[in-house]
């Protein structure tokens, strides 16, 4: 059982530090997050809900599970925002809100981030040039990328690519 509130995430119960570890990693990458469960043998467990409170099960949102799902598909979308709320059936404004709601941050900066993770990769476990992977993620132009790993890595790509 994992709860995050106001930028806290607690874990209880008896694999709580697995759990809550796993929450972690999958806050940023949901992909990441999966491996490690396979390398560490952690099965998927029942759900604890039935032992909890309401209000601590409002943390999932099936509308932000299925944006995420559908930008990691399509980060090569120079604008996804207007086609995925069309496809999940909602309006931008209603998906706009529930991110902010759920995530505390914006559409916009949720795709970049996912964009930066799957560059990130990229440079790591490819020998794609940074051209190629920035439109891979959406981005007509490598320095628009360069820029965006810069501030939200720290790094540059050079600095990013395994040796």
């Amino acid at each position: 059982m994992v709860i995050a509130s106001q930028g806290v995430t607690t874990a209880g119960a008896a694999f709580g530090h697995v759990d809550l570890a796993l929450a972690v990693v999958r806050s940023s990458s949901p992909a990441l997050a999966d491996l490690i469960a396979r390398y560490l043998v952690v099965d998927q467990r029942p759900s604890q809900s039935a032992y909890t409170i309401p209000s601590a099960l409002a943390q999932s949102d099936p509308l932000i599970t299925a944006f995420e799902r559908w930008a990691r598909l399509h980060l090569d979308a120079p604008n996804p925002l207007s086609e995925a709320a069309r496809v999940l059936g909602v309006s931008e404004r209603t998906l706009q809100r529930t991110v902010r709601r759920v995530l505390n941050t914006t559409p916009v900066r949720f795709v970049q981030d996912l964009r930066v993770e799957q560059a990130t990769h990229l440079l790591r476990t490819t020998d794609l040039s940074l051209e190629a992977i920035a439109r891979k993620v959406g981005y007509e132009h490598a320095t628009t990328l360069r820029t965006l790993l810069r501030d939200r890595t720290g790094s540059t790509a050079g600095g990013l690519r395994v040796r």
